[in-house]
């Protein structure tokens, strides 16, 4: 379980240091309240939010943040 809590925190860092507005705020977000300890629903419901978006707006681009989107929902939604 801790590995999996380091993989999405690596994600969500990698979505945090973008610079893409769609995921950039939300991860930024998320990780601020994480380092905090328990991270409110509604967060994690806008960071879901926010990556579902830039799944369907980008995520078969080629870029390297395609498969990282479809695997941080995996690992949001199973918390």
């Amino acid at each position: 379980m801790l590995n999996q809590e380091n993989e999405l925190t690596k994600i969500i860092t990698k979505f945090a240091e973008s610079g893409w507005d769609v995921i950039d705020t939300p991860s930024k977000i998320w990780l601020n309240v994480n380092m905090n300890g328990e991270i409110p629903e509604a967060i994690t419901a806008e960071l879901v939010a926010a990556v579902k978006k830039a799944d369907n707006e980008c995520g078969n681009c080629g870029c390297e943040f395609d498969p990282l989107y479809k695997r941080a929902l995996v690992l949001l939604c199973a918390k």
